[in-house]
């Protein structure tokens, strides 16, 4: 088993993704330049979070061209796993590999909080080891993380169980208060029809040891790990 870490220039969640599957998991993972065209020994992809080309245009608007996005496309098109977080989640939803878009936070201020989330889906690969309804704490950093999409697409995504969190109060109800960025629906991460690929804007890799102060994102790789063996 081999999770590949895309590296685009500008990005700076890399390290903390690597480390949350190598040293904390211990799993095969290595970096792939954003130039590499070549995913053929990696089991599953992670396009981690960061400012990726200094997010000029949009978020993630630049990235999408780069070469490996190519193949990140035939990589996820061939039913592989694929999890683009944060900024990552922008690149996803650029290149059309998920719908909708990312769009600045409704405060047009930059966010950096721990946040709860509530479990929409218990879909494999990614939410086995998670219990619809459980909710989790993990942290965002963003400026530009509010969801928006049409509204036959968020019906399409609600009837299609492809909504994978929602932020939520400590006791799971959904509100404007409980949402930290305006996100429509508050949808914090969607799946593609497939269930493959996996976007979210909060960061599951920094909260996967108790050093650094939870363990609630673990359980996403884990299910991760568990759909790949």
């Amino acid at each position: 088993m081999k999770i590949g870490i895309v590296v685009f220039p500008g990005s700076n969640c890399d390290h903390d993704s690597y480390w949350a599957v190598r040293e904390v998991l211990g799993k095969k993972s290595s970096f792939i330049w954003h130039r590499d065209r070549e995913l053929s020994s990696y089991d599953g992809l992670i396009l981690p979070g960061g400012f990726s080309y200094g997010d000029y245009l949009r978020s993630g608007a630049i990235a999408r061209f780069s070469p490996v996005m190519e193949e990140v496309r035939s990589f996820a098109d061939s039913g592989k796993p694929v999890i683009g977080i944060c900024n990552g989640f922008q690149i996803l939803t650029e290149s059309g590999l998920l719908p909708g878009a990312l769009a600045p936070n409704d405060s047009l201020k930059f966010v950096c909080r721990s946040v709860q989330l509530r479990v929409e889906s218990e879909r494999r690969p990614w939410m086995s080891h998670y219990r619809r309804g459980e909710v989790l704490s993990m942290p965002i950093a963003h400026g530009e993380g509010r969801y928006v999409a049409e509204e036959d697409v968020i019906r399409q995504l609600e009837d299609e169980d492809r909504i994978a969190f929602r932020y939520c109060d400590s006791n799971g109800e959904t509100s404007p208060e409980s949402n930290p960025n305006g996100s429509l629906g508050n949808i914090a991460g969607i799946l593609n029809e497939r269930g493959n690929v996996l976007g979210m804007m909060p960061h599951p890799e920094r909260v996967v040891e108790m050093l650094l102060g939870g363990v609630d994102g673990r359980g996403l790789f884990l299910s991760l790990m568990e759909a790949i063996a």
